[in-house]
């Protein structure tokens, strides 16, 4: 397990205040998405927004509040979700959580900015189909 995040305390104000705002534009901006899932437990749907990197054919997203945040739980119980990115929507399949503390798969300014944030745990899912 990766050492927690200089970013965790901020996860209930994220949750509360920034993501309804973000919500409204991060299905259609560049290297944002919305992630579209269901509750583990309760069934009820869910759209996180969040910051999203296209590497292959595969997508990944930096788990910048750690690997115990729900949406986390939720997709590899699933072992699916849908991602709407860029105005269109995917189905990402076969979510794999892995620890990478280079940060290889970002891009350069980004790695810096999550260095600094100690983020080094991902997920990465694959587009089905694609």
């Amino acid at each position: 397990m990766a050492p927690r995040t200089r970013l965790a305390f901020l996860r209930p104000f994220t949750t509360r205040v920034v993501n309804p705002i973000t919500r409204r534009v991060a299905g259609w901006l560049p290297m944002f998405g919305i992630l579209l899932y269901r509750g583990r437990k309760t069934g009820h749907e869910y759209r996180t927004p969040m910051n999203v990197f296209r590497h292959g054919d595969e997508y990944v997203f930096a788990l910048t509040y750690g690997s115990d945040a729900q949406w986390v739980k939720n997709i590899l119980a699933a072992g699916d979700c849908e991602l709407r990115t860029r105005g269109r929507t995917y189905r990402l399949i076969e979510p794999v959580m892995f620890v990478d503390p280079e940060r290889r798969r970002m891009p350069f300014p980004v790695r810096q900015l999550l260095g600094v944030m100690r983020v080094s745990e991902f997920l990465r899912m694959r587009v089905a189909g694609g």
